[in-house]
This record gives C-alpha cells, sequence and structure tokens, in this order.
C-alpha cells in the first residue's frame, strides 16, 4: 500500500469514528442532557472504545462543542445562500424549505440546539454575539431594502426571522407532542412536503407575497 493509499484509508477511518461519535452523542445528549451524558455511555451507544472517543475529542465538553459546530455548519450551509437578486417570495421560500427538512431530517440537533438556548446558552455565547448576530442583521437588512422598493409589506424583518426560525423548529423540538397529537407513530413521507406548503403559504400571506 502506498503512502497515498494509506493517508486516504487512515482519513477515512477517522473521519467515519468521528461521524459514529458526534451521532452517537447528539443521541446521549438529548436522552441524558449534558450533565446527564458521560463519554462512557457516548462510546458504548456508538460501539467504540472510550479510549478511541478521547483520542478523538479530548473531554465531554469537546465533543458537546463539535455537536454545535456541527448543528451551525449544517444550518449555515442550509439557509445562508439568502440572495437580493432572487426576491422575498423566493428567499424566504427557499429559507422555510430548508429550515423544515433539516428539522424532519436532524431532529436530535435541533433539540440539543434548543436546550441549550434554554439553559443560558452557554456553549453558544461567542457565537450568538459575533456570527449569528450578524447574519440576523445581514438578512434583516436585505427583507427590509425589499420593503423600501415595495416589494413586499412593512413587517418587522428581525421578528420575520424569528418566526421562521420558531415555526420551522417546532416540528424538530417537538416532534412527540406532534405525533400524539395527530396520533402517528412517525412522520409520513409526504409530511415534509405538507408542513413546508403550509408555513410558506401563510408566512408569505403575511408578507404580501401571495
Amino acid at each position: 500500500m502506498t503512502s497515498a493509499n494509506l493517508i486516504k484509508k487512515t482519513g477515512n477511518i477517522r473521519v467515519k469514528s468521528q461521524v459514529k461519535i458526534l451521532s452517537a452523542a447528539r443521541t446521549e445528549f438529548v436522552l441524558q442532557g449534558y450533565r446527564g451524558a458521560t463519554v462512557q455511555s457516548i462510546a458504548d451507544r456508538a460501539e467504540l472504545p472510550k479510549a478511541n472517543v478521547l483520542y478523538y475529542f479530548k473531554n465531554k465538553e469537546n465533543i458537546y462543542h463539535a455537536v454545535l459546530e456541527n448543528t451551525l455548519q449544517m444550518w449555515d450551509e442550509g439557509i445562508g445562500d439568502i440572495e437580493q437578486n432572487e426576491g422575498p417570495k423566493v428567499a424566504i421560500e427557499k429559507f422555510i424549505a430548508a429550515k423544515v427538512r433539516m428539522s424532519f431530517k436532524h431532529p436530535e440537533a435541533s433539540k440539543i440546539y434548543a436546550m441549550e438556548v434554554i439553559q443560558g446558552a452557554q456553549h453558544l455565547k461567542d457565537y450568538a454575539r459575533t456570527y449569528q448576530r450578524q447574519w440576523v442583521r445581514e438578512k434583516a437588512k436585505l427583507f427590509q431594502q425589499w420593503i423600501d422598493n415595495g416589494e413586499m409589506v412593512n413587517v418587522d424583518p428581525v421578528h420575520l426571522i424569528f418566526l421562521i426560525w420558531s415555526s420551522t423548529q417546532h416540528y424538530a423540538d417537538f416532534d412527540t407532542q406532534i405525533l400524539t397529537i395527530m396520533n402517528q407513530a412517525d412522520f409520513e413521507d409526504d409530511d415534509v412536503e405538507k408542513v413546508i406548503a403550509f408555513l410558506s403559504d401563510i408566512i408569505l400571506r403575511g408578507c404580501g407575497l401571495i
């Protein structure tokens, strides 16, 4: 085996191990909370020796930070491409669709984020004060430009973003409640598209875009 192939193989093993660890960690943090989860319980769920977990992540706090960073990166990639030339209708539709799909596909990530915020966002304060605050300001500025140009009704841009966040993430954070009320064991294949269509219709009407 050449050195290049060995590096590639080693890299693949590393990535696969880290993915397994972070997946197991998301489940443990949801079920046990940050305080209740342990490196050993994460290792057991990942079916890896504890020493392997500590090799990639020095301690539980590092694992938790990695889970949060992974979640934030995923959301950023999904909703970070709102562009002025698309106009408000397309931008809002894309924003809602991306957030709904992520909520259905990665509910544990959303729950961990919600739990972190409810508990004071100790591990997210720097992110919230810098990147997230700047992101909201930039997107709110875009919405305000569309409002000023008469392309949508005069709504509060920041609260519009909050509304989209809360309404879409509700399907991840409160999935048990929703399924119980709807008398379903799990979400069905067309539920995602129904939710996207419903939220898009309500929010676009409120913004004067339908």
